[in-house]
């Protein structure tokens, strides 16, 4: 029923306390602020202190947006304090706790919408969230699941269950080609699924299948002509609204928004750009693996090999998690000397699109997460692809098999199904073998014509002149001034 008393729709957005799902849906919220809409924005204390320099740019900006900080309840759930955040784990001894822990913000998200008057008009949460089903049909607040990864991976793995491909085949290494899909694309049940074939995560797997049954439509992180076959294929395998409104990182269009986007850098991202203005246009490699993801040391050590041993003018990104005693102790016998003329490494957060942006950069190295892929999509570079678990492997096969914008280092193996004692995954001689077929080989001219016309579509979707991704935004808006409370 249509609102009458309040023409501004007034969305909610519920992400998962995880990097990769905070970042989009907070460039979606502003988005919608900025296109006649009102957001509220669930968080934690932690992770509002992480986007602080967002909030206080949208204050400055008088955007009708407010973060909401509900208290995580740490002790409760079996975490240490403070850990907040997937990145900010110990270990992964508490993953199935950090996937719990945000349920027990049922009751102080309950009492926070009963108090909004009007009630809201919407409800976006993460797929990865659906306890919110529960809230919201409690309250009656139609409710629209987002969902972070590509729709190739959304279709592929709902084809999989379809045809009850997980269920026939036992063994999780066997190779299948994945039903009704226009490409060949082979794949096994670990890389397909990962962690979620564990008796727990299959439980959680199942909550998220059926709060995505009652939701009144999905919202992708994509635009229709990046996959455009794979999102009309999905909307009709679903029967329901789906909007694609991406790719959300080009929301971010001044130095400011791209520096500042996901949380304080470690480095100043005018040093950077001054370290990429000495650097020839498309010769560095820039390599970064996500916020979850850890590297071993003997994994480090054989990346910096490879590295070192390409030639290439590189920026590399290590968690500071990541930098044990053992590997900085390594490094300091000469590596870092020996590449200093043409390696910048940043221990902690990097500013991702400030790097991808720089015409000097013109290949990326990635863990294949979508957010990563979208950013190197929007600044039109190709990629090397290592994927580790979740939805990255169903990304590699987007990236290198269908689009054509990359090529793979040769990783086969999850992460989450290595053992204590498997310290590597790629060797040096894969890094130094992709770093080569996509800089300086025959596959990277094609690669990055590819990726450069993608990157002229993706700009064009965001555009107000008739892009697909503006007029689903304002479409997104309307059906819900019209259906929501």
């Amino acid at each position: 029923m249509k609102n009458l008393h309040d023409p501004q729709p007034h969305f909610i957005l519920v992400p998962l306390v995880a990097q990769g799902h905070l970042i989009p849906m907070l460039d979606l919220a502003r988005l919608l602020a900025e296109r006649g809409a009102r957001a509220s924005f669930i968080t934690t204390p932690v992770n509002a202190y992480r986007v602080r320099a967002v909030v206080d740019r949208v204050k400055e900006s008088h955007l009708p947006i407010r973060f909401v900080e509900l208290p995580f309840p740490c002790a409760e759930a079996g975490l240490p304090d403070g850990c907040e955040n997937f990145d900010l784990l110990p270990s992964e001894d508490y993953i199935d706790a950090m996937v719990a822990a945000p349920k027990l913000l049922r009751g102080p998200l309950e009492l926070y919408l009963r108090a909004q008057k009007p009630g809201p008009s919407c409800m976006i949460a993460d797929s990865c969230n659906p306890w919110t089903a529960e809230v919201a049909g409690k309250l009656g607040i139609p409710r629209v699941v987002f969902h972070g990864p590509s729709c190739f991976y959304l279709l592929s793995t709902h084809n999989i269950i379809l045809h009850k491909v997980n269920e026939r085949i036992t063994d999780e290494f066997e190779p299948f080609l994945v039903p009704d899909l226009p490409h060949q694309v082979e794949i096994n049940l670990a890389q397909a699924f990962g962690w979620a074939l564990r008796s727990e995560s299959e439980k959680f797997k199942n909550e998220i299948t059926e709060a995505e049954s009652t939701a009144d439509g999905i919202v992708i992180n994509s635009f229709d002509d990046l996959e455009p076959w794979y999102i009309e294929s999905y909307r009709k395998a679903k029967g329901k609204n789906v909007w694609t409104i991406g790719p959300l990182c080009l929301y971010n269009k001044d130095f400011g928004d791209k520096a500042m986007r996901g949380n304080e850098a470690s480095v100043d991202g005018h040093a950077v750009t001054k370290w990429l203005d000495s650097m020839e246009p498309g010769s560095v490699l820039y390599v970064g693996f996500g916020s979850i993801g850890r590297a071993r040391p003997l994994q480090l050590i054989e990346i910096a090999c490879g590295l070192e041993a390409s030639n290439r003018p590189f920026i590399w990104v290590i968690k500071e998690v990541e930098m044990t005693p053992e590997v900085e102790k390594w490094m300091s016998k000469g590596f870092e000397e020996r590449t200093s003329s043409r390696g910048l490494i940043i221990r902690g957060w990097a500013p991702q699109m400030v790097i991808l942006s720089h015409s000097a950069v013109g290949g990326f190295l990635t863990h294949c997460g979508w957010n990563s892929a979208l950013e190197a999509i929007a600044a039109g570079v190709p990629l090397i692809t290592w994927p580790q678990f979740a939805d990255q492997f169903l990304n590699e096969k987007l990236l290198v098999d269908v689009l054509g914008i990359g090529v793979p280092v040769g990783v086969k193996v999850p992460i989450t199904h290595l053992s204590e004692d498997d310290g590597v995954m790629v060797r040096r001689d894969d890094i130094v073998n992709a770093v080569s077929r996509l800089m300086d080989g025959e596959e990277g001219e094609p690669s990055k014509m590819r990726v450069t016309k993608l990157q002229q579509k993706a700009t064009m979707a965001m555009n107000e002149g008739g892009g697909s991704t503006y007029a689903n935004m304002a479409n997104l808006i309307q059906y819900f001034r019209e259906h929501g409370n």
